[in-house]
């Protein structure tokens, strides 16, 4: 019985393999080749889509006052870590994210300014110092960020703030508007430490129309007597 059986098997795997196999139609071909690039095409829009909603769900969060500034600093890290996993993939799957990643990347950079001038507002002077060196992470520097490190150059009530202020503007210096608050913020400070530090970085900068200024502050009575010795010099290196 079990001989018969097996007979039986081997023949039937015998004439399913001298079976022909179909070949596909010219239509087949062509709905797979359609399914094939309309996968394609959505799995690049879901990518592109997962980066849009990501903002969209996080976009809110700008609006937090600086007293919250741990959950930007989170909000960076995941955008970063998101953007670099994009940035990894090959060639082709890159093509149709490239646009969603340059303006999600512009995003993050107002998002991080927003971020800045919301913490120099924060009674705080630790948080404040934080905000002026994030200066350094700011691609492009406009006006408004401009505006607001001189007033707190001018105002802030610490003179640690103030310092820290100073070096980041130092290093702005290229900016016309910069130097020219520079010099201008030269009769406003009443602070002998802040009045050293800014004669050092005019000295620095090369800034010699801070002279006029010195000038003025020489005619102040009660300036203090080493910050006068120090102007002295000053308007001599300058002249």
């Amino acid at each position: 019985m079990k001989e018969e059986f097996d007979e039986i098997e081997k023949d039937l795997w015998s004439k399913l393999g001298a079976l022909k196999t179909p070949e596909p139609k010219e239509e087949a071909k062509m709905r797979f080749n359609a399914m094939l690039y309309n996968f394609k095409q959505e799995d690049e829009a879901k990518k592109a889509g997962f980066l849009r909603v990501l903002w969209e769900k996080i976009e809110p969060l700008v609006t937090l006052k600086s007293s919250h500034s741990w959950a930007f600093v989170v909000i960076l890290v995941v955008l970063s870590g998101t953007m670099g996993y994009f940035f990894g993939k090959p060639g082709k799957e890159m093509a149709g994210n490239q646009a969603e990643i340059k303006r999600l990347s512009g995003e993050m950079q107002d998002m991080k300014q927003m971020m800045m001038l919301s913490m120099l507002e924060n009674p705080m002077a630790t948080e404040r110092l934080k905000a002026v060196s994030y200066t350094e992470e700011l691609n492009t520097v406009d006006d408004q960020v401009i505006d607001a490190l001189l007033t707190t150059l001018n105002f802030d009530q610490n003179e640690n703030v103030r310092l820290v202020t100073l070096e980041a503007l130092v290093k702005l210096a290229d900016n016309p508007k910069v130097r020219e608050g520079l010099v201008q913020s030269l009769l406003t400070q009443e602070s002998p430490l802040m009045q050293v530090a800014l004669a050092d970085a005019m000295v620095k900068l090369q800034e010699k129309r801070a002279v006029k200024q010195f000038k003025k502050m020489l005619r102040k009575h009660d300036l203090n007597d080493a910050v006068k010795g120090k102007i002295e010099k000053t308007i001599i290196i300058l002249s």
